[in-house]
């Protein structure tokens, strides 16, 4: 898969060291048009088949850490526009140079007025922030100053849509890795947005037709998630490679733990694409009237497959944690010096794994 890999790399170091992408990272990713991947067609996005869209993500995230977060973390919000009126969407996803970053803990509030809402909080971890145009949140809702109770009775949490001219981003990202991410918390104080910004991540409140946005949300973060751990994964175990190659006495027993480590790393890899491509599969099928999950068996067919999928995902996660952490202690002090690319890419592995999805 091309992704133009000398391109990415030639301006990682640089993004690390300035705290965000650097101009040709994100002209690449315009220009390929990687934000707009998972967005719908009609609403001037690509659409991807999943499973492509997945791979994408890795190849990009195993030529650097960073930009392959930024992609995948943006191009994920930018699905939501299937969850948005076709007009909204459309409004959207055709801004120039679109970027959707956000956040998902419901830390604001929006409260009823009129025919929109107006939006108050303060939110963490946008990935990509200085780049975005718009912002996506979870917000409590609120009427007269009172939370509005939801369908089980605890607080109504609905998530929006915010133009970037009404955010204000604040610099807190200062992690030891994953610095190119520009990963910083944004508030907004007040702003009104108009109701059709709202919107219910839900398979049956999709306003796009299409597999794409039947998927289930939680597991289209956990495996496009585990594919950016299981690029970085690879990309530390090559440049691993790399140093053994090089050293003059290579411990003995190095070649034969880089070769388990990766046999171990590429075989949870194909089993998670294998169920991936399954999952997939039966989703399309039944967005084409196939039938395939129809009636109480299908149901669990479709559970069952799911919940095999996101193991995969957990188990390819562990597995990229075991291979970065069995070959780290053969590279020597050249992989603990800050400014090899294999201490980055070290690095940017330990802090996307310390995402809340991963930790036990």
């Amino acid at each position: 898969m091309d992704v133009d890999v000398q391109v990415i790399r030639a301006s990682a170091a640089g993004a690390e060291q300035a705290g965000f992408l650097l101009p040709a990272q994100r002209a690449l990713i315009h220009e390929r048009g990687w934000l707009k991947m998972l967005a719908p067609r009609a609403s001037g996005g690509a659409e991807l088949p999943l499973p492509q869209a997945v791979r994408l993500e890795e190849a990009i995230a195993e030529a650097d850490g960073s930009m392959g977060w930024v992609v995948t973390l943006c191009a994920g919000a930018g699905w939501f526009a299937g969850f948005l009126a076709p007009d909204t969407a459309r409004a959207i996803i055709g801004t120039p140079e679109v970027c959707l970053a956000g956040s998902g803990a419901p830390t604001g509030f929006a409260d009823r007025e009129g025919d929109g809402y107006r939006i108050t909080g303060r939110w963490d971890i946008a990935s990509g922030a200085p780049m975005a145009t718009h912002f996506t949140l979870n917000a409590i809702v609120r009427e007269g100053g009172q939370p509005l109770p939801g369908a089980d009775g605890a607080p109504q949490v609905r998530a929006f849509v915010v133009p970037a001219a009404q955010v204000v981003v604040e610099p807190t990202w200062r992690s030891f890795g994953m610095r190119g991410t520009a990963s910083h918390s944004y508030r907004i104080e007040g702003a009104w947005v108009p109701a059709s910004h709202g919107f219910t991540i839900d398979p049956a409140c999709a306003k796009a037709p299409g597999a794409l946005y039947r998927f289930p949300f939680m597991l289209l973060a956990w495996v496009t998630l585990a594919a950016n751990l299981s690029g970085m994964a690879r990309h530390f175990l090559a440049l691993a490679g790399e140093i053994v190659a090089a050293r003059r006495q290579p411990p003995a027993t190095s070649q034969d733990a880089l070769a388990r480590a990766g046999m171990a790393l590429e075989g949870a890899r194909e089993r998670m694409y294998a169920l991936l491509e399954q999952a997939w599969a039966q989703a399309a099928g039944e967005d084409a009237g196939e039938g395939a999950g129809e009636g109480a068996a299908g149901g669990m067919e479709d559970a069952a497959l799911d919940a095999r999928l996101r193991e995969a995902s957990q188990a390819l996660v562990a597995a990229a944690r075991r291979a970065v952490g069995d070959i780290y202690p053969y590279c020597g002090l050249r992989a603990a010096q800050e400014d090899s690319d294999i201490n980055r890419v070290w690095r940017d592995f330990h802090t996307a794994s310390q995402h809340a999805l991963f930790t036990p």
